[in-house]
């Protein structure tokens, strides 16, 4: 992770609310692509989370607008939960040019 952003999983500090479909609770998430839904096995875990990135986000919104949610009011509320991933606070060094100045 970078700066603690896990840019591939899910933590715990990205979910908004639990919701139910069909019986089945899911976990509204959000992240700088938007907001998905997971599983409770899916949080904090040091895995990747296939429901963030390996569907199109847009099945996720109609569903939850189809359900009486307000996506985009919805994403409003809660962009400020989003970490976003920074440069480190060290300047980046470019290996080729560092290995010739070791060579003066």
């Amino acid at each position: 992770m970078l700066d603690g952003v896990n840019r591939f999983g899910t933590t715990a500090d990205m979910i908004i609310q639990e919701v139910e479909f069909d019986g089945e609770k899911k976990l509204l998430a959000i992240d700088n692509k938007g907001l998905y839904l997971t599983d409770q096995s899916r949080v904090d875990k040091k895995q990747a989370d296939i429901n963030r990135y390996g569907v199109d986000r847009r099945v996720f919104w109609d569903l939850l607008e189809e359900n009486g949610f307000e996506t985009v009011e919805l994403f409003e509320e809660n962009k400020h939960l989003i970490k976003t991933v920074t440069a480190g606070k060290s300047k980046m060094v470019n290996p080729l040019k560092a290995s010739k100045r070791s060579m003066k």
